[in-house]
């Protein structure tokens, strides 16, 4: 039983990162990142929702858009094909609670 626990510990223990943040998409570790453990959650939560609404829209290519959110602030890179795709992204994120702005970075490349 002690065993497992250990075990089940470890295993969990290796998925902070992707939870906080999402290390291998650019992601923070809270040892690393002067924001605090539940700022870097907050900033997770908001790019997962951005994340999820850029799915959802059937004219939003969402896994070539790169989302990533500090201190509130959501960053979109990457490249669509029209100037209606980019604007439907930004109002996306913007939509969502507790984002404080959107820096749009995606380039219009059709």
């Amino acid at each position: 039983m002690t065993v497992g626990v250990l075990l089940a510990g470890f295993a969990l223990n290796g998925c902070v990162a992707a939870v906080v943040g999402g290390a291998g998409a650019g992601g923070y570790y809270a040892g690393k990142d002067a924001r605090s453990a539940d700022r870097i959650a907050s900033d997770a939560a908001i790019t997962a929702d951005v994340k999820a609404r850029l799915i959802g829209d059937p004219g939003i290519r969402a896994f070539v858009i790169n989302v990533d959110t500090y201190n509130g602030e959501v960053t979109l890179k990457g490249d669509v094909k029209t100037g209606a795709q980019r604007a439907t992204a930004e109002k996306l994120a913007r939509k969502v609670n507790s984002v404080k702005s959107v820096r749009n970075q995606l380039a219009v490349k059709g």
